[in-house]
């Protein structure tokens, strides 16, 4: 099961119609970040999904340290949901105990936020638990600045994901009038 937006397959049409607070709601779902949502909101109305995406990322990337840093607190940490290995190792060839995959992510968690001094952060689509695992380990061979970087690239993914499944099909779906 991945993550839930209550507001999904809006098209781009109503997303740029709506009142500011709505939009920003929407928004805000997606990126866990208020002053990145209303900059979002601020720059409507978008003319294709391409230039909201292109938008999101360039305030993405121009954000503070210190704003990364609270997006990253929203971020459930790698090896707290019991049922992920499970559900995760069905689409992989290896299978792995949920207890020892569990274990070894919450460690690795903790080693690589020790580290960093931030949560690992990752755009999972398809991997399991031992990719995501293997993912931890090489990154903590990055010194912090490529590291920054890398959590940059992750969070717009997972953000563009999110704008997508927000606006749905271009046109949207009717429902959301």
């Amino acid at each position: 099961m991945g993550f839930v937006l209550m507001h999904q397959g809006v098209g781009l049409a109503a997303f740029n119609a709506w009142p500011e607070r709505k939009a920003v709601h929407a928004v805000y779902e997606c990126c866990n970040s208020l002053a990145l949502a209303r900059d979002i909101v601020a720059g409507r109305s978008y003319g294709s999904h391409d230039a909201l995406f292109r938008r999101a990322d360039a305030l993405l990337f121009s954000m503070p340290e210190p704003a990364i840093d609270q997006i990253l607190e929203a971020c459930p940490t790698i090896g707290r949901r019991p049922r992920s290995a499970r559900s995760q190792a069905e689409q992989c060839s290896v299978w792995d105990d949920d207890e020892t995959v569990m274990t070894a992510l919450n460690d690795a968690a903790a080693e690589y936020a020790e580290r960093f001094g931030f949560t690992f952060v990752m755009f999972v689509d398809g991997a399991c638990a031992t990719d995501v695992l293997k993912a931890v380990t090489e990154r903590m061979h990055h010194d912090v600045e490529t590291e920054r970087k890398v959590v940059r690239n992750e969070l717009a993914r997972i953000n563009r994901t999110r704008l997508e499944r927000m606006l749905g099909p271009e046109g949207g779906y009717q429902n959301w009038c």
